[in-house]
């Protein structure tokens, strides 16, 4: 079973489980300020689920390539949309600042 260390946690779960759903399960603060009332549910529209992923995850699919390459996100930032992507393995979690998840400061860590 792969773990997903975000904000303090270890959090195992089945391969294949996507990572947004995940995070909220257990009570992962996924979205900054706003984006916690105003956000596309899981859609892939909106963009503020991103995060930094370092693991195995699926690769990225047309929704998310296509969002993330809009403003305020970058194609060029090394970012995944959560509700997007699937744990194909151990992960490491970080969120940065900023409505869609886009700033350059560090909201949390894998270790909190």
């Amino acid at each position: 079973m792969p773990k997903v260390l975000a904000q303090g946690k270890t959090i195992e779960c089945e391969q294949g489980s996507n990572l947004r759903n995940i995070l909220l399960q257990n009570g992962i603060d996924l979205y900054n300020d706003g984006a916690k009332v105003i956000n596309c549910r899981g859609i892939g529209s909106c963009g503020t689920c991103a995060v930094k992923v370092e693991g195995e995850v699926s690769a990225a699919n047309w929704r998310d390539r296509t969002r993330r390459s809009l403003p305020p996100h970058s194609p060029t930032k090394d970012l995944r949309l959560a509700c997007q992507t699937q744990i194909l393995g151990d992960l490491n979690v970080t969120k940065f600042d900023g409505f869609w998840g886009q700033g350059s400061r560090i909201v949390w860590t894998p270790k909190g």
